[in-house]
């Protein structure tokens, strides 16, 4: 069957082929140009913090287990009373040499009475005791006096007791043959009995010259050690004396309790009227300006610790916009565990490890103490530069 043909159209021209365009190619979308550049920053983000921890990652150890800490005073009374006033109160910032507490001095000034009054007793004594030294040589140069007397009287004893004994043999000799009448012999017995009582008291008198010289030499030693290589204001006794004097001297002072560097009171635990023995706690004043933290780090960061390293801080008190410039000061001889109460039993069957932290004492600088003080116990971060300048530390012996 044949297709009918189709008469042109007049005027119309028959073309002589047709020619079919092909549609123009898209570019990337808007879309897919941001999920590339999205792309391309997390990767440049990710190398540069990958080089960042690859080049100083090692370099700053941080830790947020940190404390402030301060060595605080605890005053207390150095001697017994009645407590008369506290001008202070808790929280109250004083300095140094202020009065914290004031003790009725009724008994110091006693006992300081007391004391004067035998330092003077003390240096009158002594005082005797260099005078009595020229009294003493004199009563010693009278006995040598008296001993020699004595000495002459016994030899003038012992003459007589001589004479008398040859005078009695030779009455004796003679009687036998009746040359001397018996009142010659018995004058002669009753002489030399005499003679020889006169010579028995002359040895006694010696005797008792030279116990009388001794003892006033021995009186003269005494009182010479007493005053030996010294003067009255030198002597044992009187610097005894004085030094009790000193004592209550002090302990009056005493009676008024100052501070003994600026801080902040804390703790008070006095009132007025109370009775107080030495040794009392008083209260306590912190030293806020002088304070430093304890950086609790773990075992596996202080290889590259050293003192001397500077630190950066910041107080959770101020937040971030107040920093903080210290260094490390040195490192703890032990962990905490290591000076806990109960320490830990490693040794048992059921062991887990568990990361120990040393601590680490961070001085600061006390101009950005002053600007900003900070409080015993307030948290801080904290961060090393272990490339900072350090100094060797024996407390982590280095690895070879």
């Amino acid at each position: 069957m044949s297709t009918p043909s189709r008469s042109p159209v007049a005027g119309a021209t028959e073309p002589s082929s047709v020619h079919v365009l092909a549609p123009a190619p898209k570019g990337p979308s808007t879309r897919t140009r941001l999920f590339a550049g999205l792309g391309a920053v997390v990767l440049l983000a990710g190398l540069g913090y990958g080089g960042y921890r690859l080049v100083m990652g090692g370099r700053y150890v941080s830790t947020d287990n940190a404390y402030v800490n301060a060595d605080a005073a605890e005053v207390t009374s150095s001697v017994d009373g009645t407590v008369r006033a506290v001008p202070v109160v808790d929280t109250q910032a004083v300095k140094k040499g202020d009065v914290l507490v004031v003790i009725d001095d009724t008994d110091t000034r006693i006992a300081l009475a007391q004391a004067q009054a035998q330092l003077g007793q003390a240096e009158r004594r002594v005082r005797g005791y260099f005078a009595n030294e020229g009294a003493l040589a004199a009563q010693v140069a009278a006995r040598d006096a008296d001993s020699v007397r004595a000495e002459a009287q016994l030899t003038s004893a012992q003459a007589d007791f001589d004479k008398a004994r040859i005078d009695l043999e030779r009455r004796k000799a003679l009687a036998a043959s009746g040359a001397v009448s018996g009142d010659e012999l018995t004058s002669a017995q009753n002489a030399f009995a005499t003679a020889t009582a006169n010579l028995a008291v002359a040895k006694a008198t010696r005797a008792q010259a030279a116990a009388n010289r001794a003892a006033a030499q021995g009186s003269q030693k005494v009182n010479t050690v007493l005053i030996a290589d010294s003067d009255v204001a030198t002597n044992p006794e009187v610097m005894a004396a004085r030094a009790k004097v000193d004592q209550a001297q002090v302990d009056l002072g005493r009676t008024v309790v100052r501070a003994p560097f600026d801080g902040v009171v804390a703790r008070r635990q006095v009132q007025v009227g109370q009775r107080i023995k030495a040794d009392s706690v008083l209260m306590s004043v912190v030293p806020v300006g002088q304070a430093y933290v304890d950086a609790n780090f773990k075992e596996v960061q202080l290889a590259h610790v050293r003192p001397g390293q500077p630190v950066e801080l910041t107080a959770d008190l101020y937040g971030g916009d107040v920093t903080f410039h210290g260094q490390v000061a040195g490192l703890a001889g032990g962990t905490g565990s290591a000076f806990a109460v109960i320490p830990a039993q490693n040794a048992t069957g059921n062991w887990i490890k568990v990361v120990q932290r040393v601590p680490v004492r961070i001085t600061l600088d006390p101009n950005e103490l002053a600007v900003h003080p900070l409080r015993v116990g307030l948290s801080m971060n904290v961060t090393i530069d272990t490339a900072g300048a350090d100094t060797p530390s024996a407390a982590v012996p280095k690895t070879h």
